[in-house]
């Protein structure tokens, strides 16, 4: 599901100018950092979310654990200097909705890690979609798969 998006968010980026290895940096990190907007927006340090985060970049930008767990680590203090989601949307908005509906999947993932939403989770992926025009129907879409998966 996820595979496909890796090499059209690098045409994707490498299209707008600059190098392939910074656009392509600029996009993983800003995947990343919205993974862990989700995942702090409890304020509860949780081992499940925090694998979930890893295990999610690895299938969205189809790179290994290491390199995910870094990318973690980056998005992490990215997101302490933060000033909003827009930050990170900015940079995915070109995505397509099949794509966007693959990031606001696997930040429901993350969300539903730990076996429960917090509203202030469902309020950061709530915001994230609509920054990144994500229809109303994936949105609710993606959040009802991951239920399912989840058995919630």
């Amino acid at each position: 599901m996820f595979s496909k998006l890796s090499s059209i968010l690098r045409e994707v980026f490498t299209e707008e100018g600059g190098s392939a290895a910074s656009n392509e940096d600029r996009y993983q990190r800003a995947m990343a950092g919205l993974l862990c907007e989700v995942a702090d927006a409890d304020r509860e340090l949780d081992p499940r979310e925090e694998a979930a985060k890893t295990r999610m970049l690895t299938a969205l930008l189809d790179i290994d654990e290491v390199a995910a767990a870094a990318l973690v680590n980056e998005a992490k203090i990215d997101s302490s200097n933060s000033v909003s989601l827009y930050d990170y949307t900015d940079k995915l908005r070109q995505l397509d909705q099949q794509q966007r509906f693959d990031l606001v999947k696997a930040m429901w993932e993350v969300a539903y890690a730990d076996g429960e939403l917090d509203p202030l989770e469902d309020s950061v992926i709530r915001k994230t979609a609509e920054l990144l025009y994500l229809d109303h129907a994936m949105f609710i879409k993606a959040k009802l798969e991951v239920q399912a998966d989840h058995n919630l």
